[in-house]
């Protein structure tokens, strides 16, 4: 295993390329849409289609053989496992205020640690005991890995685990924290990487060139403690989401294409599925994008307070919407109407935002139990369980055929 200790480069107001630490250039393969990739790869927070969802089929019949292997992490997190080009990727957090950030490099077949980087945080380490630095999901654009923690430090790597260039946002952006600690996870396309930084301070929204990682834009957001996702509409527009509402943002220059008004979650994130996208608005809200262009306003679709969610973000797959409440009840609802089909209470608490392959839905509690729930009948129905007997915050990822968790301490890997 090889180790770089290298600290983060302070950069100076603007995003000027004197303060950035810019080492080599680098080509983008830069995905029109991260389906193309293929059912390989969970490129970023909900996967390739932003979902929540894959076509390949989820584990059913769970047992001890199962687990095919668990490998310690040097650090904690929440953040969700990437996994892209037949390779997996994991960030963490270490030291006693967490100020050591970690990012690995595992091998899929066995777990085995390919390359590890270290670098020392630059900005505000203070979380939540329940949290870490570790938060935000990290995101391939095809060709470079871009991992961000909640001390506001940026880093871009290439599979070989070189450095192309880090950023630590603090020294632009000096007021930007929360006591809770940052938790939103970025998205990359069109050479751009959007990065979502929401607080009570200073608050705002980054379009960084994925080469540079120099400012293309920046824009100003509502003043408020946010810790949602971006979600990509298509590879040119993103949707914001804060306690406003959402804002449809051109990837390209930061411009607002149409604005939804109405509130939104500031927790769970948007999920988007066939042209809809479910937002956690007023129990959910289903927003009909244009057909034509997306870039025009949507059309509300329905709402309804019965398929409210609690912390995991909703999921949809085969023309259903999936959430689970507060009180640990897995809902089913019809992606066309909103109409509650079912409800199934569920042994939680749960953090984890699910995964499903459209005829299951895998759940997983804090405690690390996994339940795999049959989706295909008139009722929900629990059809396995798998005790991991390890505190799990961050969401499962679903890949040809293998479902991977993360914890504080360990990844895991079940299925195939």
């Amino acid at each position: 295993m090889t180790t770089t200790r290298s600290p983060l480069v302070a950069v100076r107001r603007g995003g000027g390329p004197r303060g950035l630490a810019a080492l080599g250039a680098c080509l983008l393969a830069i995905a029109a849409a991260a389906v193309a990739r293929g059912e390989a790869s969970w490129p970023r927070f909900l996967g390739p289609s932003g979902d929540g969802s894959a076509t390949a089929p989820l584990p059913t019949e769970l047992s001890a053989a199962s687990r095919k292997w668990s490998v310690d992490l040097p650090g904690r997190g929440l953040s969700g496992v990437l996994v892209d080009g037949g390779l997996l990727f994991v960030t963490c957090s270490s030291g006693p205020e967490q100020s050591r950030l970690h990012v690995l490099c595992l091998d899929p077949a066995d777990g085995a640690v390919k390359w590890q980087r270290q670098f020392q945080a630059t900005g505000r380490t203070m979380c939540h005991e329940k949290t870490s630095v570790a938060a935000p999901t990290p995101v391939s654009d095809g060709g470079l890995v871009y991992a961000v923690f909640s001390s506001n430090d940026v880093i871009c790597l290439d599979r070989e685990g070189d450095v192309r260039w880090l950023r630590g946002l603090t020294a632009d952006y000096a007021n930007v924290s929360n006591s809770l600690g940052m938790a939103s996870s970025p998205v990359a396309s069109r050479g751009t990487l959007v990065v979502q930084v929401e607080n009570d301070s200073e608050s705002y929204c980054l379009g960084l060139d994925g080469r540079t990682g120099v400012n293309r834009w920046r824009i100003d957001r509502p003043k408020a403690a946010n810790w949602t996702s971006p979600a990509l509409l298509r590879p040119d527009l993103v949707a914001l989401q804060s306690k406003n509402g959402i804002d449809a943002v051109r990837v390209d220059d930061g411009s607002v294409a149409w604005s939804y008004d109405g509130g939104a979650s500031t927790i769970p994130s948007s999920c988007l599925h066939a042209g809809v996208l479910c937002v956690p608005s007023q129990g959910i809200t289903a927003l009909e994008l244009d057909a034509a262009d997306a870039a025009r306003p949507p059309r509300q679709k329905w709402r309804t307070s019965r398929l409210s969610p609690g912390t995991p973000t909703p999921i949809a797959a085969a023309g259903r919407v999936y959430t689970i409440s507060g009180g640990n009840v897995l809902t089913a609802g019809g992606l066309a109407d909103g109409e509650r089909l079912w409800q199934l209470r569920m042994e939680g608490p749960f953090s984890a935002t699910p995964v499903t392959d459209g005829r299951h839905v895998a759940c997983v509690s804090e405690k690390g139990l996994v339940q795999i729930v049959d989706v295909t009948g008139a009722e929900g129905k629990v059809v396995s369980t798998l005790d991991i007997d390890d505190t799990i915050l961050a969401s499962p990822v679903l890949v040809d055929g293998a479902v991977y968790l993360r914890s504080n301490t360990k990844l895991h890997k079940i299925g195939r």
